[in-house]
């Protein structure tokens, strides 16, 4: 059965970091590729980074190029994202994703497997 749970956001001030961290079961995270999304009240679920598989590219969304950063440790089957310089307009649930297909895409409606997401709020 497949499974992502995401942890690590919180409330942080502006220009600060945060490490949210996606834990799969299910499969193997360095076989399929996965995604990073969030969404804000009010706004639709957006793409933010993802990581593709066999090639082990990166994505980003250009909002956040620069100061996010994807990663993914295969012997805990997780995949990680780096959010470093925060800004108010980070703030959203940030939800991790699998289509178990390779390669990866961060266009929301091609996945079909969800975690339940993790708030981040950048605020002063």
């Amino acid at each position: 059965q497949v499974q992502l749970v995401e942890s690590g956001g919180g409330l942080v001030q502006p220009g600060g970091s945060l490490r949210l961290s996606c834990q799969a079961s299910g499969f193997l995270v360095d076989y399929y590729g996965i995604g990073w999304f969030r969404q804000a009240p009010g706004k639709e679920r957006e793409g933010v980074s993802c990581f593709s598989t066999p090639d082990d590219s990166t994505y980003y969304a250009d909002s956040v190029k620069g100061r996010f950063t994807i990663s993914r440790d295969n012997n805990k089957n997780t995949v990680y994202l780096q959010m470093n310089s925060l800004k108010p307009e980070d703030t959203a649930v940030y939800y991790c994703a699998t289509d178990l297909n390779l390669g990866c895409s961060l266009k929301y409606s091609e996945y079909d497997y969800w975690g339940q997401g993790t708030q981040v709020t950048v605020s002063s």
